[in-house]
């Protein structure tokens, strides 16, 4: 039977309780004294009184790559068209027009891109990226428009201050699912923004100190071998959340999580014996992007550093040139030198 067969299968028939489990964790990320709005970071154990504050006194070597910014995030849809009418009606975005080339979604800063593939994709969560999300200012009310929209939920509006250490009613989350299986997480935040993406990893730290290194991530220093702790945390729930990762590409939250949450949360998405993170390639979640100012220098630093390039560069129509590599934990992460057009930043 075809891996996305399977998959459909057990996404279809996952237990309860495994269900039950991931549900009563979520997301469980809040907001951070000193962060950029909309801004989100990793859940800590439930003793944690407060969010941890953005980490603002540290100084790390100027990245290997120079000059990177978030770019996109790349879906996988069998109606990229339907997918687009989808995120403009039930977000802060609109539709444009990526390089003058294909139809696209704008959020503030970058990129919502959609390849058309013929099969429903997999939705398993057994790859690097686990999702994406908008925020919510007013998530009551945010809740209650999704609701009169008709979007689908997983997971309903859900409080989850008391177990972030804090006072009730303080912070709330919710996942809706695209028509093509994505989760999308909507929470409390400053700003209805494009917010984040969520990623599992094998080691978050070092996987945080590789965004680091090679493409001035920010929001923490490069590890020590003290600093941050690699000690293993888990909710109440009983999934690991720690040791992770929070950083930023731009405006974007990059949160890692350990790889055994997936593990125990979708068991079932997981293949007998597998060990590690499958590729996201083919995935809802194929990849996200990178811009850089000058491609054939970036792949020439990265190769140099053991990086793996997966598809070598090609130009199109003189538009803009793109490659592709391999990040940690197989994740698929596309250099895109852009020299087109882009619709007016927000805030």
């Amino acid at each position: 039977m075809p891996r996305t067969t399977r998959h459909a299968l057990r996404y279809a028939t996952r237990s309860a309780t495994a269900i039950a489990m991931m549900l009563a964790v979520g997301c469980t990320h809040a907001p951070a004294p000193e962060t950029k709005p909309n801004a989100t970071v990793a859940a800590a154990q439930p003793a944690v009184t407060s969010a941890p504050a953005r980490a603002t006194s540290y100084t790390n070597p100027p990245p290997l790559v120079a000059g990177a910014h978030w770019h996109h995030f790349h879906f996988n849809s069998t109606d990229p068209n339907a997918a687009i009418e989808y995120y403009t009606k039930h977000f802060d975005a609109k539709r444009a027009r990526f390089a003058g080339l294909s139809d696209a979604v704008w959020t503030q800063k970058s990129w919502l891109l959609f390849t058309k593939v013929n099969a429903k994709p997999s939705t398993a969560h057994d790859t690097a990226i686990w999702h994406v999300g908008w925020g919510a200012p007013d998530p009551k009310g945010e809740f209650q428009r999704q609701k009169e929209l008709g979007n689908k939920f997983f997971q309903p509006l859900t409080d989850i201050s008391t177990g972030l250490g804090g006072a009730p009613d303080r912070f709330y989350y919710m996942y809706v699912e695209s028509p093509d299986g994505t989760w999308i997480e909507l929470n409390t935040a400053r700003t209805d923004n494009f917010g984040h993406m969520h990623l599992f990893a094998a080691d978050p730290i070092a996987t945080g100190d590789w965004y680091i290194k090679f493409f001035g991530a920010t929001g923490r220093a490069l590890s020590t071998a003290d600093t941050p702790s690699r000690n293993p945390r888990i909710s109440l729930t009983g999934l690991q959340v720690g040791p992770s990762s929070s950083l930023y590409l731009d405006n974007v939250n990059m949160i890692i999580y350990p790889i055994q949450y997936s593990q125990k949360a979708y068991a079932s998405d997981w293949e007998p014996g597998q060990t590690e993170l499958a590729s996201t390639r083919g995935n809802v979640n194929d990849h996200f992007g990178i811009s850089v100012p000058n491609l054939e220098d970036a792949l020439r630093v990265l190769r140099a550093n053991g990086v793996k390039v997966t598809q070598e560069p090609r130009d199109v129509q003189g538009k803009f040139k793109f490659a592709f590599i391999e990040g940690p934990d197989h994740i698929a992460i596309e250099l895109i030198e852009d020299h087109t057009e882009r619709p007016p930043e927000e805030p």
